[in-house]
Parts: structure tokens; sequence; C-alpha cells
């Protein structure tokens, strides 16, 4: 059924208005190319030191729960150069292993802003994702974003994208502290913060997963067909789309 009387767009963004390549073969390479000098330069940074402590907070917790990749930090006996590199060690295996843990996202969220901020990432956007939402605010419909990436690290790639600062046509931002994406009560709840009744949601995503969760939460739904995407069966029931400018206003 296409997409109808809808007045809230709520937005994935990797696969959907951003290419998937996009986060590993730019955001996390830059992590793992920089974090070294960017902890060595910046150790002394309160900010820092917080993210440090998260770090060997979970490196502890992992190794008592028996994985074999952590290593412990002993933040009150640890020398500052001990600390360092066996943060530097827990976050290399933790990236390799794509592991999405708050610890992690946290020091890649500060990282990235430095990025941003410097001018050295810049996020990617679909020039048709760009102008969808752009038609879709002068409608007066509000679009929402709600990815797997903090809300931090969406505001960076929305607000230091490569069609510029377009965070002036985005409502608001959820990410997986309202609840996991494959639920479908973590949709509802979006719904009740927003005020609308689900319904009156329109929701866009790559995965399909994340698509059914949204469909039994009772919104409206259309599955990202994006070149790098997980492909879609053919017998999928829901709508798809290559383009969002062909999606009914």
């Amino acid at each position: 059924m296409a997409a109808s009387n809808y007045d809230i767009v709520l937005l994935d963004i990797e696969g959907t208005t951003t290419p998937i390549s996009f986060v590993h073969e730019s955001l996390f390479p830059y992590v793992a190319r920089s974090v070294g000098e960017f902890l060595e330069t910046r150790w002394t940074d309160p900010e820092v030191q917080t993210h440090v402590q998260a770090i060997a907070l979970q490196a502890n917790q992992d190794v008592k729960d028996g994985i074999a990749e952590a290593i412990a930090i002993d933040l009150d006996a640890d020398s500052s150069d001990e600390i360092r590199r066996k943060v530097l060690a827990n976050v290399d295996w933790q990236m390799k292993a794509d592991r999405k843990i708050g610890a992690l996202k946290g020091l890649q969220g500060y990282m990235w802003r430095f990025g941003f901020e410097s001018g050295t990432l810049k996020g990617e956007m679909y020039p048709d994702a760009v102008k969808a939402i752009e038609r879709w605010v002068e409608a007066g419909k509000r679009v929402f974003i709600y990815s797997s990436g903090s809300v931090e690290a969406q505001k960076l790639i929305f607000g230091y994208s490569d069609h510029g600062d377009l965070l002036r046509y985005i409502s608001g931002h959820y990410d997986t502290k309202v609840g996991a994406k494959t639920e479908d009560s973590s949709y509802r709840g979006i719904a009740k913060d927003i005020g609308v009744q689900p319904a009156q949601i329109l929701f866009v995503s790559d995965n399909v997963l994340e698509i059914q969760a949204a469909d039994k939460a009772g919104l409206q739904t259309v599955v990202s067909i994006r070149p790098g995407n997980a492909p879609i069966k053919d017998d999928c029931k829901f709508q798809t789309t290559t383009d969002f400018m062909t999606i009914p206003i």
C-alpha cells in the first residue's frame, strides 16, 4: 500500500539517507587511524578522561564475562601510558568486531565531532533524500531521525553534510535509548513522544526487520533500496523505493 495521509516522517540514516559505505569507509576508519594520536594529544582533557573511564569499566566487565579479547584496565594502579595502551587495544578489537556498545560509541562520537568541525569529515547524503526532506518540510510535515548511531553522531552527519547544514529541517532525533529498532514497542514510544498516532508516521529504512517492527506498531513504511544495501526478497510485502522523490506527499 502506498504511503498516504501521514504527518510525520521518521528516517533511518545508514543505507537510507546516507550510503551504507559512509560509516564503514569514512567514519570508522577516521577513528581507527586517529585514535592513538587523538588520545595522546588530548589525554588530560576531562571529557577524554570520561570516555577513558567508560572504556575501562566496559573492558573490566568484559574480562569478568570471559571475553577473550578484553584487556583489564586498572585506573588506580596502571600508569597513564599503560592505560592509554590498554584503551587503544580494547578500542581496536571492539571496532574490528563492529561492537555496538555505549562506551565505544561515546568515544567515537567525541572524535567524530572534531573531525566534522575541522572539515575532515562531511556527512554524505543521497541527493534525492535531501530534496525529499526539503519537500516534506515545505509541505508542513515534520521530519525526525531514528538511527542506531547516537543522537550526537546523527546531528554531526546532518549538521556538517555535503549539502550543508540540514539540521534546520530536522524536528528531532532518536537513538537506541528509546529501544531497539527491531522492537515494535520502540516505534510506539516514538509516536507517543512526538504526540501523534502511529499511523500518522511514515518510517523509511533499508532494514526489513525494522520495517516489520514499525509496521507491527502501526506505522506506515517504505523500504529504502540503495547500492550496497542488503538485497530485498522479491516477495517483500512492503512498499520499496530507490528514490525518495517518488514517495507520495
